[in-house]
């Protein structure tokens, strides 16, 4: 094959419609030029692109019409939850993180998950990454709450950090979340924005695999920092430094958003309880919760 693919040839490679491609292409989600008036996909950009997106490709659709199990991977939220262990609804938790989510969600290994991606070019979360990654899925992107993230740090804040600024010129040690999760994707963009590398800070010796792991590093003094959710800082009795606003969504297949289970933990999601819940976990902006922000073609 050609280092250089016309749309036909790269709808072949990735085995999706040649529509999909010039859809991906106005959306700035896949690696491109335009030479004489046509789209050109260089072969060794796509390849590194489909590492690191990680799309579904069609073989693994017919796994995922399958009935999926009662399962709610994805990233983990505190408020989310305690909605599921509270609502009956009839869901089991499996936190991996958002794109270990997507992954399960795409094979039939789950009914739903949580996600929380920023798009950097765009500002906007999940959306694109659900365009680039479940093309063809018959799924629907539900919002479930506007959460802060920030700097979660011992009580008292006892290394005085206010910024990620902070973090590099102290060199205090922080815990980092693993390549491809939300948190991570969120922390790259913000030491982008502040002109940081990740090599200028004091980094514990390996990832840690979700927020509340953050929280506890910095609780038992493995680390001084970390990027997690306010609602950690708080059920931790940890201090924390306010940095950015997330949206999180539920990406759930079409027909499992109808079913009970779903039905009933959004139910739950706007009762009295939970919203005491939420605001007793603090954080959390649930005036929005259920709005539907994709709903695959």
């Amino acid at each position: 094959m050609s280092d250089l693919m016309n749309t036909q040839e790269v709808a072949a490679y990735l085995r999706i419609k040649e529509r999909k491609i010039y859809d991906l292409v106005r959306q700035g989600g896949i690696p491109c030029t335009r030479v004489g008036g046509k789209w050109l996909f260089p072969k060794d950009r796509i390849d590194q692109w489909l590492e690191r997106a990680a799309p579904v490709m069609p073989e693994h659709r017919a796994r995922a019409t399958a009935v999926a199990p009662r399962v709610m991977a994805g990233s983990h939220d505190p408020f989310l939850e305690w909605c599921v262990a509270s609502s009956g609804c009839g869901l089991a938790m499996l936190s991996g993180g958002s794109l270990d989510g997507l992954e399960r969600l795409a094979v039939g290994q789950a009914a739903a998950c949580g996600i929380h991606i920023l798009d950097p070019e765009s500002g906007t979360y999940n959306v694109p990454v659900l365009e680039r990654t479940l093309p063809g899925h018959d799924i629907v992107a539900v919002e479930w709450a506007w959460r802060e993230q920030g700097l979660v740090v011992a009580p008292g804040n006892p290394h005085g950090i206010a910024s990620l600024e902070d973090v590099a010129a102290g060199r205090v040690r922080m815990a980092i979340r693993p390549p491809g999760s939300g948190a991570r994707v969120l922390m790259d963009h913000l030491l982008d924005k502040s002109g940081i590398l990740l090599n200028e800070l004091s980094l514990t010796e390996s990832p840690v695999r979700s927020e509340l792991e953050v929280g506890l590093t910095v609780l038992d003094g493995r680390a001084d920092t970390g990027l997690a959710v306010r609602a950690i800082a708080r059920q931790l009795r940890l201090d924390f430094v306010p940095l950015h606003r997330e949206r999180y969504d539920l990406i759930v297949r079409r027909r499992d958003y109808f079913e009970p289970e779903m039905q009933a933990l959004l139910t739950h999601s706007r009762s009295a309880d939970a919203l005491a819940k939420a605001d007793d976990l603090q954080g959390y902006d649930l005036s929005s919760v259920g709005r539907v922000w994709y709903n695959a073609p």
